[in-house]
């Protein structure tokens, strides 16, 4: 199956995100250098007092996306098989600027059971001064980090991990229960991954690596390993969704007839990976990758699932549209 229409649709599906997505705040230019091998420390709410948290009702679910902040690269990072024109075109039509690509970082607070889940732990400082947000905003809505029972990891990489550790080392989550996919953890943390499909220099490789193993140290001896697939808790299930990293896990966050998916990084952003379906550089295996994409797009589009992607403009909620032979990212109306 071809992603790739002729531009006139990549036009039309572009102004689709364009139109209601410019919640996103964006970054300086240029590669951010991450400290990534620092701990994860709490850092300042924005200053412009915009919101980052987005509370929905999700059947008897109460859900809030909860924002960790922001981090970014070079856009062909993420479009890794995209002309340097055609990308830059796209971006230009979308109201991007075209040397840096801002990713948000929309963690998921579930409040279902009597537990109070995240999804995701979000990134901390782990790749850049502008995440670690996740303490601040929890605070705005009454909560510290105790009052945290469960945490779900995707996958292992730091911007999915980063505020697991402390700023003195130990658990910045102390009651949480963590899980993370078992085949993430056999390669990126008890073993030395080989990290040379990243498209990225190598130091960076060196401290991306580090940056994993460092901010899950804390919970090492206590983490809940999954296979995709498992339900975690009533009401939550984990989808296969290999290929971006061995075990990554999509979710599937479903209450009565309300169903909501949540796509971890099978895409970036909307206008480079759906809108245009270009090949993330950062995938691992990018033919599985591909497939496993293919598959729960199809199945969010026909089902017409509420998504959330854990990258795309806070709060990161719309729908998949299926095109001819593509698809387009709708965003969701804001709730008030």
């Amino acid at each position: 199956m071809s992603f790739h229409p002729p531009l006139s649709r990549h036009r039309r599906a572009v102004m689709l995100s364009a139109v209601a997505g410019a919640a996103g705040l964006a970054l300086g230019p240029g590669f951010t250098r991450p400290a990534l091998a620092q701990a994860a420390t709490p850092a300042a709410p924005f200053a412009a007092g915009n919101a980052a948290t987005y509370r929905f009702q999700l059947g008897d679910i109460t859900a809030t996306v909860v924002s960790d902040g922001l981090i970014g690269g070079p856009p062909a990072i993420y479009a890794s098989d995209a002309g340097e024109l055609e990308l830059g075109e796209a971006l230009r039509q979308a109201f991007l600027p075209t040397d840096h690509l801002t990713l948000n970082l929309n963690v998921l607070l579930l409040e279902m059971g009597g537990r109070r889940i995240l999804l995701e732990a979000g990134a901390g400082q782990t790749m850049g001064p502008h995440g670690g947000r996740i303490f601040a905003n929890l605070a705005a809505l009454g909560l510290r980090p105790e009052d945290i029972d469960v945490i779900v990891i995707s996958h292992t990489h730091p911007d999915h991990v980063g505020n697991l550790r402390a700023a003195d080392g130990g658990k910045a989550f102390p009651r949480a229960t963590v899980f993370a996919p078992r085949a993430d953890w056999d390669f990126f943390v008890q073993n030395e991954p080989d990290l040379s499909y990243m498209p990225v220099p190598e130091d960076f490789r060196r401290r991306f690596g580090a940056a994993i193993k460092r901010s899950v140290e804390p919970y090492a001896a206590s983490i809940e390993r999954y296979d995709a697939g498992d339900e975690i808790v009533p009401g939550l299930t984990t989808l296969i969704a290999a290929g971006h990293t061995p075990g990554m896990a999509t979710f599937l966050v479903h209450s009565g007839d309300a169903q909501l998916l949540l796509t971890a990084d099978l895409a970036y952003h909307p206008v480079v990976n759906i809108d245009n379906a270009w090949i993330p550089g950062p995938d691992r295996d990018k033919e599985t990758a591909q497939a496993s994409r293919e598959r729960i797009f199809d199945r969010a589009a026909a089902e017409r699932m509420l998504v959330l992607g854990f990258h795309y403009p806070f709060p990161g909620l719309g729908r998949m549209l299926k095109l001819d032979h593509a698809y387009a990212w709708v965003p969701a109306y804001w709730q008030f």
